[in-house]
């Protein structure tokens, strides 16, 4: 097929808000993609027929609509459907291995039975497998809602890299990865723990965990995820949005007069402002869980890692967070603090956490699976990011 007569048959039609998005690949006509489709339908001298048609409306409109329809609803063969299936259960199982190097009992010895040891390496030892088994047959599904995540799982692995590899994990060029059992065994097993650490929600494991979460409760098909778009999610991230740039701006700060005549905080407000925000922190994340929007993921990552690093600070507010990253306010602790030291600190965390929720926002409401997946020639596409080749 030549390249002309795909960009003619672009340029030809106009298309709606819901059937352009069908289109936004339009390389891949381009490349190849889908000129096996339009072979069946003229036979092999499909070029003659086109030809012949002299730009025959009808017969434009015909080859639209059954590329729509194949885009809508493409054919899935036996063997990207038992990849599909087996993407499914291997994260539910990779999610399990995850929980037992983050399990508090894998470290201690067992009366009569393993030392901690050895439940150690035979914990990593699955936690490889498993991963590998998701790694391998990600390649193969066609569950792009899942397998965004399970690149950002990757992602994770390699920023990691190093702290694996005083293990004796490294990375293949592939993507999975390899133990060497003996540097493992030589490993001092606090180091694995703290790695897989479940209470530091920026540790490796609990960064894996997150990642396999999302791609747990990801959609099932190639379908947009019509859950990710309801007003629930847009609408706690927004809030969010306005609750931290309230903080952080200096017009909730300014003082008023009491009826002594003193100038003071107006702390009730400022209470209400911080306890909304945290009410919509938590409502955000959990909205967040039925998304499978990479653009998401990435940005709730960013504002959990955030908030991570500023977790001692807001403690001292009355602000905890805990092993899951939801966050509690104590408001007696927090109006006894000192205004101007919360003002300071929401200066640039409520800046922040402000800048990454609105993104959230965008992708819950505007952009539900169009920021993710993987793109025809194997690669990994972020919208308006950039494209990740190191393993597809």
């Amino acid at each position: 097929m030549s390249t002309n007569f795909s960009s003619n048959l672009f340029q030809s039609f106009s298309f709606s808000g819901g059937d352009q998005k069908f289109f936004s690949d339009y390389a891949s006509i381009k490349n190849g993609s889908y000129a096996r489709l339009l072979k069946a339908y003229y036979g092999k001298g499909y070029g003659s027929d086109i030809s012949s048609a002299g730009g025959s409306k009808s017969r434009s409109s015909n080859v639209l609509e059954k590329l729509l329809e194949e885009r809508r609803n493409p054919k899935v063969s036996e063997e990207v459907q038992e990849a599909n299936a087996n993407l499914t259960s291997g994260i539910s199982s990779l999610r399990g291995s995850v929980s037992t190097l983050q399990n508090e009992k894998t470290y201690t010895d067992t009366e009569k039975g393993q030392t901690a040891a050895e439940k150690v390496v035979s914990a990593v030892k699955d936690y490889v497998k498993q991963y590998n088994n998701v790694v391998s047959t990600a390649k193969h599904s066609t569950l792009s809602g899942k397998t965004s995540h399970v690149a950002g799982m990757m992602r994770s692995t390699a920023a990691n890299a190093d702290k694996l590899a005083e293990m004796g994990i490294t990375i293949n060029k592939n993507g999975t990865l390899q133990m060497n059992e003996n540097k493992l065994k030589a490993t001092d097993i606090s180091k694995v723990q703290e790695l897989f650490s479940a209470k530091d929600i920026t540790s490796y494991g609990s960064t894996v965990m997150s990642r396999l979460q999302f791609a747990g409760s990801a959609a099932g098909t190639n379908k947009p995820d019509t859950e990710s778009t309801n007003k629930t999610p847009g609408t706690a991230a927004a809030s969010l949005k306005a609750d931290s740039e309230l903080l952080a701006s200096g017009k909730l700060f300014e003082m008023i007069k009491d009826k002594d005549g003193k100038e003071t905080y107006d702390i009730d407000k400022i209470f209400a402002t911080a306890k909304s925000f945290v009410s919509n922190y938590n409502g955000m994340l959990d909205a967040a869980k039925s998304s499978s929007n990479s653009g998401v993921a990435a940005n709730i990552s960013r504002i959990r890692e955030k908030t991570a690093q500023n977790a001692e600070a807001l403690k001292q507010f009355g602000i905890s967070v805990d092993r899951d990253g939801k966050m509690k306010i104590d408001e007696e602790t927090f109006k006894k603090s000192d205004m101007s030291e919360v003002q300071k600190l929401f200066k640039d965390y409520g800046s922040s956490i402000a800048s990454s929720a609105s993104l959230v926002n965008y992708y819950m409401t505007t952009q539900a699976n169009a920021a993710s997946g993987y793109t025809a020639d194997g690669t990994y596409n972020v919208q308006g990011s950039v494209r990740y080749t190191d393993f597809f």
